[in-house]
């Protein structure tokens, strides 16, 4: 974390000052809004939290409760969302307080004897190197005021407005307008109207607003999908027990039902997934009669031989399995999608339902979030082209049906009868678990071809970046002072773009270096740093240049290195020494990553962490125009 870059302060240096433009704005609910965010939940608050990061743009964020979330409903956070909360900021305070998913034990039913259950495999949750950060269990709602944290030490110092109910959404017929969507907000209190109400006129709406989304019916898109004949419960329980496994993750089959535990952090509680049979628990789910100490009852029953005594419980919820899908996730038919930008969005459950014990719900939400905060923030503020609006219903709808596609195997193969095919054999689930936990973590997202996403034709540079995917991170060591850290956690979610230039063989400093032809190149008046940079703004403030040489943090110094990679920023014109980096002796990326150490390998990187092309070092043109396809070229006027 860098601060004090336009000069020492006394206090917090994680507190940013505040953004000029807050004093001309209004303390209460305003007129009008660059942006407006409808939902506190995950998607909603990473949202804001992104877009917290454009305190120049008025980004107002709304709820119909009546304050913050005070008990979670989703826990599980994956590998690739805590890794996110890394460009945040926020991955150390989530990884101190939450419980760790280490390993995973599979139970089924004793073959000798059907009535009790037994151990049948004991796995590692997380595939080794697949991330640097680990699978994570905290609360949501704890999630959420990390969110709500980073929005109040911003320089927007974001704060949401509660007690607001979204009731209409209309979309101007002259989109061009500079406000052309206004939202009807009634006011309530414990969710009943008071009879006052206030309207937001906006550029853009992003409804997060939950599966029953008013947002995504004002836009007349529906949830498509199947809701299966299936219940679950789900209890957050202090409890006593005497199954050994209760502070591991366990996924248990039964002659009475399934459970699958989730030890949550603090160290005594812990989350069941209860299955509830519909022959066995039909007369409590048909008069929706289930209590929790019905649903600890049927716990104790799957768990036979080993009992549980409920002490204390802290949430509660019964939902069905269904997997429902929207089309698209913004306002713009099918028929306009050339003619025509998007101005009201959908995220998270507003647009993707399914069950929740692959723990993948929250996860998605935000990264949906994520994927068009960046986009908004930059539109907004005319560092990209309008055009790559339209990129996020293209790339999040194609990941939210692979989740439904995964999702309802899952659900399929955890619920299913010992003695049925798909339960016959405890290897099965077990080898499913595993090979599904790339998709679980939340890293097998690939996107397909845009103006932000390059064809492969250089892939063979960096064969562990594949192009697409989100950037792999690695242990190297900062050159100029020699901190051992990932590369990856260097990168903020600012809404830059990323080139990391890894370079050849030859030293930085010598005529032959391919490095030096490329740092010589974006320090010219051609280069896609003059060209997309508005003028005034830091030199990395939409294009960050970075440099991960081959030899050892003590062959080189910093004398040796190009101007570009010693920028300097800041009213004081201050010297970033923190853009160049060598492997780390232990771990050299080099050989991790597949890079090509002969010629060297240019990855380009998108805001959201996405691989979005490799290029060979001097590749010049074609890396101007790449960039040119999202990116506005200074002087052009922006929509």
């Amino acid at each position: 974390m860098q601060f004090y870059l336009d000069g020492y302060q006394p206090g917090d240096p994680f507190v940013a000052d505040p953004h000029p433009s807050l004093a001309d704005r209004p303390s209460g609910l305003p007129d009008t809004a660059d942006v407006l965010i409808i939902g506190c939940g995950p998607a909603g608050l990473v949202l804001a939290a992104q877009l917290a990061e454009f305190p120049e743009i008025h980004t107002v964020i709304v709820d119909r409760r009546d304050g913050p979330l005070e008990v979670g409903q989703a826990d599980g956070v994956a590998c690739r969302t805590v890794e996110m909360f890394e460009a945040f900021g926020l991955a150390d305070q989530l990884i101190h307080e939450g419980y760790q998913v280490n390993e995973v034990t599979f139970w089924r039913p004793d073959p000798q004897d059907g009535t009790s259950i037994v151990r049948t495999g004991r796995i590692d949750d997380v595939e080794d190197g697949i991330s640097e950060m680990p699978h994570m269990i905290v609360n949501q709602a704890r999630m959420l005021a990390y969110l709500r944290d980073h929005m109040r030490r911003s320089a927007s110092r974001a704060e949401p407005f509660y007690g607001l109910h979204a009731t209409d959404v209309r979309i101007d017929a002259d989109t061009t307008a500079e406000h052309p969507v206004t939202v009807t907000l009634q006011h309530v209190e414990d969710f009943q109207p008071t009879g006052e109400s206030s309207t937001i006129r906006a550029r853009y709406v992003v409804g997060c607003d939950g599966s029953r989304s008013g947002t995504r019916e004002a836009i007349g898109r529906r949830l498509e999908g199947d809701t299966a004949n299936q219940s679950w419960g789900v209890l957050d329980v202090l409890a006593v027990t005497d199954f050994p496994d209760i502070r591991l993750k366990s996924a248990i089959h039964s002659e009475q039902g399934s459970i699958l535990i989730i030890p949550r952090e603090g160290g005594y509680l812990v989350r069941l997934y209860i299955e509830l049979d519909n022959d066995r628990d039909a007369e409590m789910l048909r008069e929706r009669s289930v209590t929790p100490e019905k649903l600890a009852a049927v716990a104790n029953r799957i768990l036979h031989p080993y009992t549980l005594e409920v002490k204390h419980v802290g949430w509660w919820a019964v939902y069905e399995i269904g997997q429902r899908l929207c089309d698209r996730f913004d306002d713009v038919p099918d028929a306009e999608t050339e003619t025509r930008r998007p101005r009201v969005f959908i995220a998270g459950d507003a647009c993707h339902t399914h069950s929740a014990k692959a723990g993948q719900g929250m996860n998605v939400s935000m990264a949906d979030a994520w994927n068009l905060g960046w986009k908004l923030g930059t539109v907004l503020r005319g560092t990209s082209r309008p055009e790559v609006l339209s990129t996020y219903s293209a790339e999040r709808q194609k990941v939210a049906q692979q989740l439904i596609d995964f999702d309802r195997e899952f659900a399929a193969a955890f619920s299913a009868r010992p003695d049925s095919e798909e339960g016959a054999d405890p290897a099965r689930f077990q080898h499913y678990f595993r090979e599904q936990g790339r998709f679980t973590a939340g890293v097998a997202v690939r996107y397909e071809p845009s103006i932000l996403t390059a064809a492969p034709t250089h892939q063979h540079l960096a064969e562990g970046f594949p192009i697409g995917m989100r950037f792999h991170s690695a242990p190297v060591v900062r050159l100029a002072d020699a901190k051992p850290m990932h590369l990856g956690h260097a990168a903020r979610a600012d809404g830059a773009w990323r080139l990391y230039a890894f370079a050849d063989r030859a030293h930085p400093g010598g005529p032959d270096s391919r490095l030096r032809e490329l740092a010589e190149f974006l320090a010219s008046e051609g280069s896609p740093i003059a060209r997309f940079t508005p003028p005034g703004a830091d030199p990395d403030s939409v294009i960050d240049v970075r440099a991960v040489l081959q030899q050892g943090h003590r062959d080189v110094t910093v004398d040796d290195l190009p101007r570009v990679l010693l920028p300097r920023k800041g009213s004081f014109e201050l010297v970033d020494y923190e853009k160049v980096f060598c492997p780390d002796p232990a771990t050299d990326i080099f050989d991790l990553r597949g890079l090509d150490r002969e010629r060297g390998a240019l990855v380009v990187v998108r805001p959201d962490q996405y691989v979005a092309n490799v290029l060979p070092l001097d590749a010049h043109h074609e890396l101007v125009d790449f960039l040119g396809g999202a990116l506005v070229e200074v002087g052009t006027p922006t929509a």
